[in-house]
């Protein structure tokens, strides 16, 4: 099955066109036409079955023949990640986790951190290409990019993580993680996190834990945490 994105799709929906640049690729390259079947969702769960009732190439226009919303999963994973110094570092790892599952991703300058800029509409793009790559129908949310120190003025639910490098008394990420929980983790940048923001994280009640026994790249670390979430959530 091929998984096309529309955001603008609801459940009322009876007919839509698909825009220039699909359109083509649908009728061009995967050459469909008439009747036809396309599988389509809107990000928020929906599922769409549709034919091609004209299949042009500057528009091609489907008729839903079907819905359904699929499951949500049973828990909320946001990962509060540093960017990377190598911008296509952090586009592996937004790629990777809406593969394994995610929920929310917020990019987050830190003391140490090299990279304070991101593209947010490449980090989009990228993410409804993961989704609809791995055939799921919930497109993670990006959240715009925020200092460490603003974004722990929020209000937090659920267990909180910081995963750091220092030497100090931390768990183990697998040991402290409960399945159907919603978790927030935080990864740091390449310097990891500066001792302030380890000890603002733990005053706002954020858990200090461990990756493993190396020491890993932010995205490896966050591809970590973010099966080590999934797997405590397929037992």
């Amino acid at each position: 099955m091929q998984l096309f994105y529309n955001p603008d799709i609801t459940d009322s929906t009876t007919q839509f066109s698909f825009p220039k640049d699909e359109s083509k690729h649908i009728v061009k390259v995967l050459r469909k036409n008439v009747g036809d079947v396309l599988h389509i969702t809107n990000g928020k769960g929906w599922l769409f079955t549709a034919e091609i009732t004209i299949p042009n190439i500057n528009k091609c226009i489907a008729t839903i023949v079907s819905k359904s919303l699929q499951p949500k999963r049973d828990y909320n994973l946001h990962l509060v990640v540093a960017p990377t110094k190598m911008n296509d570092r952090y586009e592996w790892f937004l790629e990777k986790a809406t593969e394994i599952g995610i929920d929310s991703i917020t990019p987050i300058v830190c003391d140490h951190s090299e990279r304070k800029i991101i593209k947010p509409e490449r980090f989009e793009r990228i993410l409804q290409s993961a989704m609809k790559q791995s055939l799921n129908c919930y497109l993670p949310k990006l959240n715009e990019a925020t200092t460490f120190k603003n974004f722990l003025k929020q209000d937090f639910n659920g267990d909180l993580f910081i995963a750091h490098c220092e030497e100090t008394d931390r768990t183990s990420l697998k040991k402290e993680l409960k399945p159907k929980q919603d978790i927030t983790i935080l990864i740091g940048p390449e310097g990891d996190f500066s001792v302030n923001e380890i000890e603002q994280a733990l005053q706002n009640n954020f858990a200090p834990v461990t990756l493993g026994n190396t020491r890993l790249r932010t995205e490896t670390a966050a591809i970590v945490a973010c099966h080590s979430v999934a797997f405590i959530n397929q037992l």
